[in-house]
Parts: structure tokens; sequence; C-alpha cells
């Protein structure tokens, strides 16, 4: 079978990003993609046809994305919104998702939010068909709150439903503030870092195949297209919100075509705000720094799965993944949730799990609607009941049970006013 030549390559990853590449299609690119003889001659495709790839996006999604500082806040976000009323969508998904999601739907009954929700249950077990519908309920609503979503070891049929979810959505900035808790005992008291997450590309395209018996190849995607849009959110985010410093978290010492585009990228890209500035650090390095000095970090963006792993270790150093929410941002939708994508399947059902994470996430969205009064109310319950009230679930070295901290919530909220 002759080999692909690119321009069928910038086809097949273009439909991969932009369609479900789900059943008979999934199967094809596979088909096709195993005729690449060896990983070398992949990289050079790839290396080949990557302009290409960001001259075919930017056509598509943003074109001139270089001249335009803020292109994605200047993009509305779709919000359905009725008499007043905002809906949203909720894919309370697998292990602790759906008691989390009822604590949140329990204090927004109390706290009389103007916002009704529009359930859609997606497992490790539901179909293709269930998922869709779930896409196309957040495009239609623009805004989601999710649990996470079991992900089935083995095979290659399906993939990731979060990490499918974020590439249909074009979900492509993960960001997680994290800060302290001065109440929570762990190695730092003063940490506040916010990560940026490139949330659609590296490791996490799902595009992998067996091409010789006992060999598996896993391509890794990087763009200039996507990691311009990441680091300008990044720069941006900085500029907003009165952040001094952003880092660039890479490897390319060893991976020089990939990670390299990432961080020439993200050094053109710093060349635009010389008010903030600028520093990038191989990955391994930057996990030590992190927990021997992490007060020297600000912001720090870097590609998927890096964000992954430096996300779980920085909420550790705070008190664990009962506290943290995630934030996930497109330019035309916004999806929501805890901030380890940690289904808790091991503490389901037993009225153990801190609902904390998933109540930061629900502000979170509040924010983004712009009821910052009803957010501003549950942070500050939230606050007083972790940080005051020491109520603190068996995550943080407490006893307290998950109804405890919801009980002692809703008369944090009177007390605030609601």
């Amino acid at each position: 079978m002759p080999l692909l030549s690119p321009g069928h390559l910038v086809g097949l990853f273009l439909q991969h990003r932009d369609q479900s590449w789900q059943g008979s299609n999934r199967s094809t690119h596979l088909a096709t993609l195993t005729t690449m003889a060896s990983l070398t001659r992949t990289a050079k495709l790839f290396s080949q046809f990557r302009p290409v790839v960001h001259g075919a996006r930017a056509i598509i999604q943003a074109p001139n994305v270089s001249q335009r500082r803020s292109f994605t806040a200047s993009q509305p976000f779709p919000v359905a919104r009725y008499g007043g009323r905002y809906t949203v969508t909720i894919l309370p998904g697998d292990g602790i998702g759906p008691e989390m999601m009822g604590y949140v739907q329990d204090i927004f009954r109390y706290a009389g939010v103007p916002v009704d929700f529009e359930e859609i249950q997606i497992t490790k077990d539901s179909t293709e068909e269930e998922f869709d519908n779930a896409v196309i309920c957040i495009k239609r609503n623009g805004v989601a709150l999710k649990g996470s979503i079991e992900s089935k070891y083995g095979g290659v049929e399906g993939g990731s439903r979060n990490a499918l979810l974020r590439t249909q959505l074009d979900l492509f900035a993960n960001v997680l503030h994290c800060r302290s808790y001065p109440a929570v005992r762990s190695r730092y008291s003063d940490i506040d870092i916010v990560i940026i997450r490139e949330n659609t590309e590296g490791e996490y395209s799902m595009m992998e195949h067996e091409g010789v018996k006992g060999v598996i190849e896993s391509l890794k995607i990087i763009t200039r297209h996507g990691s311009e849009r990441v680091a300008r959110y990044a720069f941006e985010y900085a500029v907003k919100h009165g952040r001094k410093k952003v880092t660039a978290v890479h490897k390319a010492n060893i991976m020089k075509l990939s990670d390299g585009l990432f961080l020439e990228t993200c050094r053109n890209v710093a060349k635009e705000y010389p008010e903030i500035e600028f520093t990038d650090m191989i990955v391994d390095n930057t996990c030590m720094q992190l927990v021997s000095h992490p007060q020297q970090f600000d912001v720090m963006v870097m590609p998927n799965l890096y964000g992954n792993v430096v996300s779980n270790l920085v909420c550790g150093l705070v008190g664990g993944p009962g506290l943290l929410s995630g934030r996930n941002y497109g330019e035309h939708f916004a999806v929501f949730e805890p901030g380890t994508r940690n289904t808790g399947t091991t503490v389901a059902g037993r009225n153990i799990a801190n609902p904390v994470a998933m109540l930061n996430a629900s502000c979170d969205m509040l924010e983004h609607l712009e009821l910052n009064t009803h957010a501003e109310l549950i942070r500050n319950a939230i606050e007083k009941t972790v940080n005051i009230d020491l109520i603190h679930t068996a995550d943080l070295g407490g006893q307290a049970t998950s109804l405890d901290v919801l009980e002692l919530h809703l008369p944090s909220l009177k007390c605030l006013g609601v």
C-alpha cells in the first residue's frame, strides 16, 4: 500500500478533530493510519504538513490570529436564557459525580439561583448516540457543569469521553486556579498559581494504532494554531487578573519538533506582552520546583499531558482533589468541573466525598453567567465552612461527612443574606 500523502494526512487529522470520529469512520482512520511504516516516517510527515494544518485551522476558526490580541474574549458565548433564568446542561458522570451534582442543585434551590438544569446522563457505558445528544445539549445551552466520566482501559473503541467532549466542543483552554486554604493543613500555606492547559491536542488527540504486531504508535499532535491560542489566552488572563509572570512548561530539549513548536510559539506571543515577565521550564524540573519552591510560579501554560500531571501535583500541594475546580473554555462554549477530573469511584455512595470542588465549579459557572452576587455568596459560605467552622471531610484529615458540609453550608448562606 502506498505511503499516505501529507495532504491526505491533513484531511484525516482535521476530520478527526472536527467530527465525532467514531463507528465505521474511526475504524477506517485507524486502518489507514496503520500504513505508515515507522514512527520516524510519521514524524517526518507531520513535520511537513504542520504549517498546512495551521493554515487550514486558521482559515476555519481564527483568521489573522496573530493580529488579534484577545480574539477569545471578544466572542460572545451563546448562553440559553429564558425569562431571566439561565438553562445549563449538567452531566453528573460516574463515581461521586451524581452525589456532588445533587448537592449543587440543593444549594442553588436554597440560594434562589436563577438557573434551570437540563440533565444528561453520560457514563462509561453510555452509547455513542447518548454522547452525541449530550454534545448537542451543551451546544444548545452554551454552558455545562459536569462530573468526571470514567474511561475504560484497553481496547481502541470510544476513547475517553472526557477528552472527546473537549475536542468536539473545541474547549481549548483548561484553567485551574490553585490556592491554599488557610485552615487546611498542607506543606505550604501561600500557594496561588494559575495553570492553563492546552485541552485538545498533544497526546490526548486519541490517534494511536498498532502498525506492526506488538508495536504501538501514539501520535502527539502539536499545531502552531493550537499553541498560539492557548499561549495568548494565558497572557490575556495574566493581564486581566493583574498577574505578573507567565511560565511555559515543555520538554523541548527532547521533543524538539513538537514541544519546540509550542515553546517557539509561546516566546513569539510573549513579545506582544512586554509588561508580563516570561520564562520557560522543562516539565520534569517544573515538578521538582513545584514541590520545593512553588511560590516562584504565577501563571503557567503547557501542553495537554503535562497540564494533567502538573494540575494533579499542585492540587495535592494545597490539600487534595476535593477542593479545586477546573474551567474549560472554547470560543463558543464553556464547561465547568472539579479540577482533578477524578471519578472518586472508591468513595461513591458512602457520604464521605468532599463536595467543595464541585461547589467551586458551580461558582465558576455562575461567574461565567455574570451571576456574581450568587457566586460570591456561595464562595463565602465555602470559605466559612472550611476555614472558620473547620468542617473537613476525611480527605482533609477531618471526620465530617458530605452532608455535614452541606448542612453547615446552608446556614452560612442564610447568615450571608440569602
